[in-house]
């Protein structure tokens, strides 16, 4: 989405309710949130393991894991130069005065947030600043369980992902399950709407979390758990309201980002066990950390107690076993161990999702949520007072060519556009559905010439506008080549002259 158009609106915006403080502070908010990094929340049932991933899209162990008070809160997470976490009070709550500084400590290695007593139900949301790279471009919010035993904890994801008279505050979700259950289908259902042309379709992203588990911990789990992502993303149900399913073995993903010398020592001494000892010793948890059968000079006698739990709890038993493996094979080093680690998780593919589905066309979705909470605030204006602002509201609408796509990429995975399953497959690819560069668009390799894309752009141009000119098209399907038509003309224009 260019610049042209939302500024605008905002300005008008600001003219229109220079008397409405209460207005004026909306507005102002839509305008810091389509400056700044696009949001995408991590939400998911209780023990999903949204904070784990969060860390290790992070890099660092700074999300709360356990089942504390923190965890019952909504906390953002952004860039900022130097750490500081910041607790707001829930407006009407018994906690008097504003936003208030919460110390930064760590524990272990991972950061705690203190909150002194006070009630979480009180805290409006925790926002966390830290000078993490992979948190310039990008803020993270982190939600309490869906379908949790409390209400209340339940209550604040909801309310705060799916709120009645406005936008949501996350232009995407990233949404984590274990398996596929009917609960899991009824958020994304919940978070899917239909303002300004959108549809959770095209803004949530399921994640098949705990992967490793799928396979008990085997060194193969990860690959069963594609398969299973593969059959849920073609599900026909979950086609139409998630963009995907990819499967990431989280707890793998944290700890390899994260690594410690002390982890890469303990994995080295598994690694050079005795073969029959290794696989007995890691047949469950348990037995793992009891240490039994590891009597004698082989490496898991170099092992305590404390550490071999330690490893457990940072890398499952499927780490220690993909670990293991990957310095027998001659991994001599923490960090490519690391590297490769986090590479098995699933982890580059889920951040080339993000990458590719969110990051890509993040003024889009910004700008749908600048245009939704301007159309709730022109709802409360006075009759007469805000014409102008809605008529222009109205032509960015339904003028911007990037809502045109959003709305038809929501249509085609809902099967609702009467065409045949090769074109609607074709029109997905081409109106962003599986990545915004032309490249992908086109269905090219990433390495591909300007001349090869402006050729298979030419050609696809071509392709659609005969299919429009068909006569026995239905008016739907036509409106659908119209809007591929112009997708291809948008990939040529912004090819250089002379190429």
């Amino acid at each position: 989405m260019t610049d042209s158009g939302i500024p605008d609106l905002l300005r008008q915006a600001r003219e229109v309710f220079g008397h409405d403080a209460a207005a004026l502070a909306v507005v102002d908010e839509l305008r810091q949130r389509w400056e700044g990094p696009l949001r995408i929340a991590v939400a998911g049932m209780v023990k999903a393991g949204k904070s784990t991933l969060l860390n290790a899209i992070i890099g660092e162990e700074i999300a709360p894991t356990d089942a504390g008070e923190c965890t019952r809160i909504v906390t953002w997470y952004r860039y900022g130069a130097t750490p500081r976490v910041t607790l707001h009070p829930l407006a009407g709550g018994s906690l008097a005065g504003g936003p208030r500084n919460v110390p930064v400590t760590r524990e272990d290695g991972r950061l705690v947030f203190p909150l002194d007593g006070t009630p979480a139900e009180d805290v409006e949301r925790l926002v966390v600043e830290w000078p993490a790279p992979g948190l310039k471009d990008l803020t993270l919010i982190d939600t309490p369980g869906i379908a949790s035993l409390s209400t209340d904890v339940s209550g604040r994801s909801t309310a705060f992902l799916l709120p009645q008279d406005a936008p949501s505050a996350a232009d995407a979700v990233i949404y984590l399950m274990r398996h596929m259950h009917a609960a899991d289908l009824g958020f994304l259902e919940s978070f899917r709407d239909t303002a300004a042309g959108q549809s959770g379709t095209v803004n949530a992203l399921a994640v098949l979390s705990r992967a490793d588990e799928v396979g008990a911990g085997r060194i193969d789990s990860l690959i069963s758990a594609a398969v299973i992502s593969e059959r849920y993303s073609q599900d026909p149900d979950v086609k139409s309201l998630a963009l995907g399913v990819v499967p990431v073995a989280g707890l793998l993903a944290q700890s390899a980002r994260t690594m410690r010398q002390a982890d890469f020592d303990a994995l080295l001494a598994v690694a050079t066990m005795d073969r029959d000892q290794r696989e007995r010793l890691l047949l469950s948890a348990d037995r793992f950390i009891r240490g039994t059968g590891t009597a004698g000079s082989d490496g898991a006698g170099q092992l305590d107690t404390a550490t071999r739990e330690s490893l457990v709890n940072r890398f499952g038993l499927f780490g220690i076993r993909l670990g293991a493996a990957l310095i027998r094979g001659g991994i001599d080093a923490p960090t490519p161990l690391a590297h490769e680690l986090a590479r098995r998780s699933g982890l580059g593919h889920l951040l080339d999702s993000v990458d590719h589905l969110f990051q890509s066309r993040a003024g889009a979705l910004k700008a749908r949520a600048a245009v939704v909470g301007l159309e709730a605030l022109l709802r409360t204006a006075p009759a007469g007072s805000a014409e102008p602002l809605a008529t222009a509201l109205e032509r960015v609408r339904s003028g911007a060519h990037e809502f045109r796509e959003l709305k038809l990429l929501a249509a085609l995975r809902t099967g609702s556009v009467p065409l045949d399953l090769r074109q609607s497959e074709e029109a997905e690819r081409v109106v962003g559905g599986h990545g915004d560069l032309p490249a992908v668009r086109l269905g090219l390799p990433p390495d591909s010439s300007l001349e090869e894309i402006s050729d298979a752009a030419r050609s696809c141009l071509n392709r659609w506008r005969a299919l429009a000119d068909n006569p026995l098209m239905q008016p739907a399907a036509v409106e659908a080549c119209r809007v591929v038509q112009r997708s291809c003309e948008g990939m040529l224009a912004g090819i250089p002259a002379g190429r």
